[in-house]
């Protein structure tokens, strides 16, 4: 599988770029907010998800591996592919994870073949992963600590993560985000 691909864009397309990464070109499909801001003959490098199948071997690029992480986790939703999955991150991210949090089926019907079963589809199965994403966020902003000490005390990190995910901002000292869990788990 490729990971990740670095080279000179040769060509912008509607869907996609060519890249060069020395001898060989290859086609990846990105989104329109990376197109829009990508040149020709300049150099790019992108995460990669390669999708393989019978007819076909496709790869989608990514500036961000949290974006490409995205991805992977809407295109294993029943009925997602990764063209709607690149309409879907043609939206920020942050939107469309708040929306999902917020359970905004409104929001979520707003994108290019999206219809309501599919919104409430993907709010359902990605809610945990969207808390996940943004605990994973809260532990690069001290929270770490904290976490290693409730798993050390034998909690699950599935538990911690739904008692953590309503903590409020303002909480940054180790001593307070387990007290906060403690009451709350």
């Amino acid at each position: 599988m490729i990971a990740y691909l670095k080279g000179k864009n040769l060509k912008n397309t509607e869907k996609g770029i060519i890249l060069n990464t020395g001898h060989i070109g290859y086609f990846i499909h990105l989104t329109k907010n990376i197109l829009t801001t990508i040149k020709e003959k300049e150099e790019h490098e992108f995460f990669i998800h390669s999708q393989v199948r019978e007819d076909a071997f496709d790869l989608y690029g990514f500036f961000e591996y949290k974006e490409l992480l995205f991805f992977r986790n809407l295109i294993s939703i029943n009925g997602i592919g990764p063209k709607v999955a690149l309409e879907i991150l043609n939206v920020e991210t942050e939107k469309i994870q708040k929306a999902i949090l917020n359970n905004d089926v409104d929001f979520m019907k707003k994108i290019p073949g999206i219809g309501p079963k599919t919104a409430k589809r993907i709010i359902l199965e990605l809610k945990s992963k969207v808390e996940i994403i943004d605990l994973e966020q809260a532990e690069t902003n001290n929270n770490q600590e904290a976490i290693d000490a409730l798993m050390g005390l034998g909690y699950q990190r599935k538990h911690i993560n739904q008692a953590l995910s309503k903590l409020p901002k303002d909480m940054s000292k180790t001593e307070e985000i387990i007290t906060y869990f403690l009451k709350h788990a």
